[in-house]
């Protein structure tokens, strides 16, 4: 199964969002862009890929371990910025410090529990809005118009482990369904 670990926003920061993204997409160019679902609007902590389904047991202790090991923290979303041409994303304030340690135990719980982590890079902590089509689109003027975004504010209380189903079969439109496989608690324990 296909799985990352994430922070899940609140659905009010979800409805504040989706409320700018509907702005963004009367810019030009914004035909030209994939824009995802609010249903599926997630921070990713650690992208694990393919994952065996005997190696979820011993991922979820970890995670557990990594969330007890988290205290609760605010954040919010706040403005955007671009991967090249091709990633359209939301940003987030507060403590991107503890956000950051919490990508980082994601990242170790997986690896401890065996699952290859090689393709992990500097964490940025990002919320994917759009990504480009076949044709590149200037992104640039998304993301001024992101600028002055800035989502209220909510308390990060839990880590999840989330399953990511592919599209098949070429339908054009379809997009990936999360499933949400698994939740823990902060315990604040430093």
């Amino acid at each position: 199964m296909r799985l990352f670990a994430a922070v899940l926003p609140p659905a009010v920061a979800v409805d504040e969002l989706a409320a700018e993204v509907r702005e963004l997409k009367q810019l030009p160019g914004a035909d030209g862009l994939r824009w995802t679902e609010p249903a599926g609007w997630h921070f990713t902590l650690a992208f694990m890929g393919e994952v065996p389904e005997e190696t979820v047991p011993g991922l979820s202790e970890r995670l557990a371990r990594a969330a007890h090991r988290t205290e609760p923290f605010p954040l919010a979303l706040h403005g955007g910025g671009r991967f090249g041409d091709r990633a359209l994303w939301a940003g987030a304030s507060g403590r991107l410090d503890v956000l950051r340690r919490l990508a980082e135990r994601a990242d170790a719980a997986a690896r401890k529990a065996g699952i290859d982590m090689d393709r992990h890079r500097g964490y940025t902590p990002h919320l994917t809005l759009a990504r480009s089509r076949a044709a590149a689109v200037d992104l640039r003027p998304f993301v001024a118009a992101l600028d002055g975004f800035e989502g209220g504010p909510w308390t990060v209380g839990e880590l999840s482990l989330v399953r990511s189903h592919l599209p098949r079969g070429g339908i054009t439109g379809q997009r990936p369904r999360y499933e949400e496989v698994g939740r823990w608690p902060f315990g604040g324990a430093g």
